[in-house]
């Protein structure tokens, strides 16, 4: 139940802000976009790991293994601010919830194996299986030479990189974004090289010498767990719109609303429990 109200808010902010001729407004709200690195529980890191963004976390409130946080006590560093329990965390894993709302309602795409080695993908969304590895190989993105594209992946469940796999980005151009949107955990093995925003309901893992390049590591309800990592927000990765190909009808709009609305309140009267909208509109719940 404690799961459910935290998304009630997020769910409506995401709803309210959809536009009734389709996605074309940035899928991250201004508080989000600025972090590099967000838990919900904690963040903690081991090693010389570098960030370039903020840190942060909420409803939690430690950062671990990070010089210039609260707690102070090194080795990684990052470039940015930590924000740690306070109310521009708080904002920020609010609009992560509404992100994660906005990329559910895409779905669900065109459907691809469960593992990507090998594949060539063009702008677009996409849905993949869960699998012991989603990434064995080289996944390779592109771009067509053409600005402001997107990738959508939208995990159902859980998101798993093999040692030494890779996501590489070719023909890209200026605004181009990819996201992750995983339904429970996401743990990228070692040395993996990886691009792209992780959007993970519950945690986000990263083995010895992972990076994470043109995105960022958030985590809804869990932690980010961090291990000699480098990891980097570039200007093609903050806050891209979504693909305007794909819109989505004004009377699905209204009805999902509605839902919205029909489950908050059934929720603030303890009648009927709020899953069923929040299900309904795509998010892997875990209560």
């Amino acid at each position: 139940m404690q799961t459910m109200k935290k998304l009630a808010i997020p769910l409506c902010i995401a709803l309210a802000y959809i536009p009734t001729q389709g996605f074309a407004s940035p899928i991250m709200g201004p508080d989000l976009n600025g972090f590099a690195v967000l838990g919900g529980t904690t963040v903690t890191n081991t090693g010389k790991t570098t960030v370039n963004g903020n840190l942060g976390v909420s409803p939690g409130s430690a950062i671990t293994g990070f010089y210039n946080t609260v707690e102070n006590d090194g080795p990684g560093t990052f470039m940015g601010r930590a924000y740690q329990a306070d109310s521009e965390a708080r904002l920020a894993h609010n609009q992560l919830g509404a992100s994660m709302v906005r990329l559910g309602l895409m779905g669900p795409g065109t459907l691809e194996p469960a593992n990507l080695t090998g594949l060539t993908l063009d702008p677009g969304v996409y849905t993949v299986p869960a699998a012991t590895s989603n990434l064995t190989g080289t996944l390779t993105l592109n771009g067509l030479g053409k600005t402001d594209q997107t990738w959508i992946f939208l995990m159902p469940s859980s998101l798993i990189t093999s040692v030494d796999s890779k996501v590489t980005l070719s023909n890209m151009g200026a605004g181009d974004s990819v996201y992750w949107d995983v339904g429970s955990s996401a743990t990228l093995k070692t040395n993996t090289w990886f691009a792209g925003n992780i959007f993970a309901y519950a945690s986000v893992s990263l083995d010895n010498g992972a990076s994470i390049l043109d995105g960022r590591a958030l985590a809804y309800t869990g932690a980010v767990t961090l291990n000699d990592n480098r990891i980097v927000i570039s200007s093609g990765s903050s806050g891209s719109s979504a693909p305007s190909a794909t819109p989505l009808p004004s009377a699905w709009i209204m009805m999902a609303s509605g839902l919205s609305l029909t489950g908050f309140l059934a929720y603030r009267r303890k009648n009927v429990p709020f899953a069923a909208p929040i299900t309904a509109l795509g998010i892997a719940m875990s209560s």
